[in-house]
């Protein structure tokens, strides 16, 4: 009677995680998802802005504001956790910027700072040429050439007739839903959930 019990809780308490996290990361593709119906002029420009809950314009952005907006949205502020791991491990992240100390205006808007934050506090998903490995609420980022890299959410709508979902992004165009999930070269993969 005991064991059924205990089998019993251990199979509500599995089933509870895990349609918990599919939950989240699908609220997550969700968020990112209406971003798509917001007017966004891609605009890489450097702005003071607010700490936390900073926003560079709403009608602007860039790749990677489109992953910030949609965990803000589920209230998750990467400007701050970035800038805390920033400030705490400063020696871990890159320093292609000639920056000497984190700067809460800039550091989570660029993608090689995201994709350490993601890897030292998320979990790194593997690299695949799969669709299937790749879920709603996944991050992946990609190298474009010349040094450029991009970063996008995966969404929970899939290409007409195909089995890749859309990644949601900004390459110039806007926050919009792309089937580009193996159009560049994927460089890092991963899922983050506070």
């Amino acid at each position: 009677m005991r064991i059924r019990v205990f089998l019993s809780i251990l199979f509500n308490l599995a089933f509870s995680v895990c349609f918990g996290q599919v939950d989240y990361f699908t609220q997550l593709a969700d968020s990112a998802m209406t971003l798509t119906r917001q007017r966004v002029t891609y605009d890489p420009s450097y702005f003071r802005i607010a700490y936390p809950n900073g926003d560079v314009p709403s009608h602007k952005g860039v790749c990677t504001d489109v992953v910030i907006r949609a965990y803000r949205k589920l209230g998750i502020d990467l400007q701050k956790e970035v800038h805390t791991d920033m400030q705490a491990n400063f020696s871990l992240y890159p320093r292609n910027w000639g920056l000497s100390k984190p700067d809460k205006n800039i550091d989570h808007r660029r993608v090689p700072n995201l994709m350490i934050f993601f890897k030292r506090h998320g979990q790194t998903l593997s690299l695949s040429s799969s669709p299937a490995d790749y879920r709603p609420g996944d991050i992946v980022c990609w190298d474009l050439g010349g040094g450029l890299v991009h970063i996008g959410l995966v969404s929970n709508k899939k290409v007409p007739g195909g089995e890749r979902y859309l990644i949601i992004h900004n390459i110039g165009a806007g926050q919009v839903a792309e089937d580009v999930l193996f159009s560049y070269k994927i460089i890092g993969h991963f899922s983050y959930k506070k």
